[in-house]
């Protein structure tokens, strides 16, 4: 059994709706991986050791990611880093502008850990739309069903 992880922050409750159908999508492949949906403030080293993948979430906060997330990536990185994690990663955004600014900054720290990005990001630019909720529930799968094929 893999273990996928889901690290997020939502304050007006769009990057959630994304988290929950990324969450929704990987429970499909329920039989071969074990997910765990997590708020960035409660998301914490134990998670990262749990987890054989990993999926971040964040707002687009003035070009940037979340502070949660920032705050999350704080209190794990350096107790992270003897464990080499080297963990397959996806980022998922929802973004006012055009989510570069917090995908950039994202995957800066997650080579540190090390981490590898496996996916491209999924960037949901304004309201969120039944249509971003069908790419965050694919985008779930398909790091779900990669963790379980091994392809990652």
């Amino acid at each position: 059994m893999k273990h996928l992880l889901i690290v997020y922050h939502t304050q007006t409750g769009n990057t959630g709706r994304l988290a929950e159908a990324i969450n929704s999508g990987a429970k499909l492949e329920a039989e071969s991986v074990s997910v765990r949906l997590k708020q960035a403030a409660h998301a914490d080293l134990d998670d990262l050791l749990w987890c054989d993948g990993l999926v971040l979430g964040t707002p687009e906060n003035f070009g940037y990611m979340s502070g949660m997330l920032k705050d999350f990536f704080d209190r794990t990185y350096y107790p992270a880093e003897p464990y080499e994690l080297n963990r397959p990663y996806g980022i998922f955004v929802s973004a006012g502008n055009d989510g570069s600014g917090a995908v950039r900054e994202c995957d800066r720290i997650l080579k540190g850990y090390p981490m590898k990005k496996v996916m491209d990001p999924l960037i949901a630019k304004g309201e969120i739309t039944d249509a971003h909720l069908a790419a965050a529930r694919e985008f779930g799968q398909t790091l779900a069903c990669g963790l379980a094929m091994g392809v990652f």
